[in-house]
């Protein structure tokens, strides 16, 4: 199906199934324990062996030697994969670094080895007898020094956020210059790490020439391709299974090191392997969030509307890599008329930085809406109302061309009333409880929408139950469920009528999960193929397709009425198609919006920082399931807490490793970090995205929440912070005596 024209009326605008808060499918296996993920899958691979995984010592430079003899005579070993013994090997379309290092070291613990064993114990035993002789190069680590003679680069990355090198509008020096209003503030946001729950895992078995692998992936049909590229190996030859996954937030958008190595040993040992990244290894071995440094200025008129705009970042990534595209959200979130963005890639040896939770907005607005913030308190303007007078319906550097749907004025005044931002003192420090310095913080929220190609195939058999089948995965974000609500609501059935399965590469090919596409384009192939299916029982009926209605397990076409499992017969009915997007994304720009609000505490003592209330209002196309959205968007907030105050990879600018590799060091957000949350969804259909009529949610909920929390530790305690994470230390040094 060609979607090439905006949705009108059809049958997902009935809303008896999709719309409505919606218990996950998923829900009741994986709070039981029931939920296989990749590791756990000891019914396809019961005689698996185990590996272990060896990471390089040395973040630049060369192997001299490895010496491999202990422990191959180690009790349980069966081999040791080696980038001698792995013969060649490609590179993936999707990854920077090759996989599997060696005699070469491109970052600290690049896989190099793997030691494959009876049990885990006898495989991490025997890797700790490999010694490994290195020749140390000399490495760049250091992001401030680099950008000094950092080339400008442009880039997109890949979920939505672009910019080119150097973009101008109007003649923004002149305009700033003018400006009698002035703003220029350098921000920094720090490299970042997924932290996801489920270690990126993988289970490997070859029946002759052909690979399976049991892992945890968001992205399935991606994930084949590279698997068959760096294998050297046809693309048919792999099947990639990934039903259940633990968390991924863009690091497992790719194929990494446990999948290519699990099949190696597989291929090696002449028997199934399974592979895990120890923790410490997750953090150096796979992506992160690159740091950016961020330079901002902004010029307004006395009346507070911006007439100059720029906002240049720079960031850091391995030889190949890419910019983190912070400066994207820029270019559409407020009017102005002369503009200017930039974007600079400094080469760094640290571990590949890549997609991460809304690349390019995240840390983006981290900086731009604590720029507005501060640009709000030169004009004497509250913040709230300096956003809105910088609104624009249309974007602003192609003013013929404008949003499909744009509610962020909406979202800003909506936010402010329910928050009872009225109550908020413009003079920081002003409001105490007790020892706590209380104040309050707002940034906009922006992120693009795309979309993408998806497919599914659908079927009904003789018992009139539905069946979907595509690769989609579900990442803990609800696809399982939004899914069966898309077949429920075109075929006419209840929702317990639906089995959905995912994660299989021999299904149709999805959208996969990541960049906010995921529910989106996937129900619309659902849909696509649901479509294809009414016609064809329609036909097979002998009904007016153009006249025919799908309810109460019911095909109805005038006065006449057939159960849809007679209509399916002995032999069932499928039908498969995809969704394939026009240019209507050309012709409007389509984004989703935000008002973020909290309430932080600052002690008046300690400078400690915690967190009160908070609340996201969202404009974000039709929500397909109300409580499942909701559990996104308060998990992104949660995310945006630890981005804001904690989060923080700390390099090793002598030996170009992150020293905080695991979760007792890198800091992340727990249930004692997090109050009350609430979350409000502006009613909002956009034809223009899909027949769907819906957009992504999910990274929404985290773009603008750290600025918000980093301006309401202004506003409680009268401290700026540009440069995150905002300790209590960073306050205190802000502030010759808090208290």
């Amino acid at each position: 199906m060609k979607f090439d024209t905006p949705a009108g009326q059809n049958p997902i605008d009935q809303l008896k199934v999709v719309g409505k808060p919606t218990d996950r499918i998923d829900g009741k296996f994986k709070t039981t324990g029931t939920a296989p993920y990749a590791y756990e899958r000891h019914d396809v691979a019961p005689d698996a062996a185990y590996g272990y995984v060896v990471g390089a010592g040395i973040a630049k430079g060369r192997i001299a030697g490895m010496d491999l003899a202990a422990a191959k005579a180690a009790p349980g070993v069966l081999t040791i994969v080696t980038a001698d013994t792995a013969g060649t090997l490609g590179k993936g379309d999707m990854n920077t670094a090759k996989l599997l290092g060696g005699p070469a070291v491109d970052h600290y613990h690049q896989a190099i080895a793997l030691v494959v064993a009876e049990t885990f114990e006898q495989a991490r035993a025997a890797a700790a007898l490999i010694r490994v002789d290195y020749a140390r190069g000399q490495g760049r680590f250091d992001l401030d020094e680099a950008l000094k003679t950092a080339p400008l680069k442009g880039d997109s990355s890949g979920e939505g956020s672009s910019a080119p090198p150097v973009d101008r509008v109007g003649k923004f020096e002149q305009a700033f210059a003018a400006a009698p209003v002035q703003l220029d503030a350098v921000y920094e946001t720090p490299d970042q790490s997924h932290a996801m729950m489920e270690p990126h895992a993988s289970i490997a078995r070859w029946q002759g020439d052909e690979l399976t692998l049991w892992t945890s992936n968001q992205m399935i049909n991606w994930g084949k391709g590279d698997v068959a590229k760096t294998l050297g190996i046809p693309k048919e030859k792999v099947r990639l299974i990934s039903p259940y996954i633990g968390g991924g937030f863009g690091g497992k958008l790719f194929v990494r090191a446990d999948a290519v190595l699990a099949a190696l040993g597989a291929r090696q040992a002449g028997r199934p392997v399974k592979v895990t990244l120890q923790r410490p290894l997750m953090i150096n071995n796979t992506t992160h969030r690159p740091a950016t440094r961020q330079r901002i200025r902004l010029g307004a008129g006395k009346d507070g509307k911006l007439v100059a705009i720029a906002h240049e970042s720079g960031s850091g990534d391995l030889p190949g890599g890419g910019p983190e595209t912070a400066v994207s959200q820029t270019k559409l979130l407020y009017a102005g008329a002369n503009r200017l963005t930039s974007m600079r890639l400094a080469v760094l040896d640290l571990p590949e930085g890549n997609a991460m939770r809304a690349p390019g907005e995240a840390p983006g607005l981290m900086a731009l809406e604590v720029a507005m913030d501060e640009m709000a308190e030169k004009l004497g303007m509250d913040p709230v109302q300096f956003r809105i007078i910088n609104d624009t319906q249309v974007d602003p550097e192609k003013p013929n061309r404008k949003f499909s749907q744009r509610q962020l004025v909406e979202c800003l005044r909506l936010g402010a009333d329910k928050f009872g931002w009225a109550q908020r003192s413009a003079t920081p420090r002003a409001k105490r409880d007790g020892a706590w310095l209380v104040g309050m913080g707002v940034a906009s929220g922006f992120r693009n929408n795309i979309t993408m190609k998806s497919g599914a195939r659908v079927g009904i058999d003789r018992k009139g139950q539905v069946t979907v089948a595509t690769d989609m995965t579900d990442i803990g974000t609800g696809s399982y469920t939004i899914i069966a609500q898309t077949a429920a609501e075109m075929m006419g059935v209840p929702l317990d009528k639906v089995t959905v399965l995912l994660g299989d590469s021999s299904f149709p090919t999805a959208a996969g999960s990541g960049g906010q596409w995921g529910a989106n384009s996937s129900t619309a192939g659902v849909y696509a193929a649901c479509m294809k299916l009414r016609e064809a029982v329609a036909q097979k009926l002998g009904f007016n397709s153009n006249d025919v209605s799908f309810a109460d397990g019911k095909v109805r076409s005038g006065n006449r009425s057939v159960p849809l499992a007679q209509a399916a017969g002995t032999s069932g009915l499928s039908a498969e198609d995809s969704i394939e997007f026009g240019d209507l994304a050309k012709k409007e720009q389509q984004s989703t919006f935000a008002g973020h609000f909290v309430e932080v505490g600052v002690h008046a003592y300690t400078g400690e920082i915690r967190i009160r209330r908070m609340l996201a209002v969202c404009a974000a196309g039709r929500i397909l399931n109300p409580k499942s959205a909701r559990s996104q968007v308060i998990g992104a907030m949660t995310m945006g807490v630890g981005a804001a105050l904690m989060e923080e990879l700390a390099v090793d600018k002598r030996f170009g490793f992150f020293v905080n590799h695991d979760l007792a060091s890198y800091e992340v957000p727990v249930h004692a970090d997090i109050p009350h949350q609430e979350v409000i969804f502006l009613d909002e259909v956009d034809p223009m995205s899909s027949p769907m009529k819906a957009k992504g949610v999910g990274e929404l909920g985290l773009c603008g929440v750290g600025a918000a929390i980093a301006n309401a530790v202004y506003n409680a305690s009268g401290v700026r912070v540009r440069e995150y994470p905002v300790t209590l230390d960073k306050v205190i040094a802000g502030s010759a005596m808090i208290a």
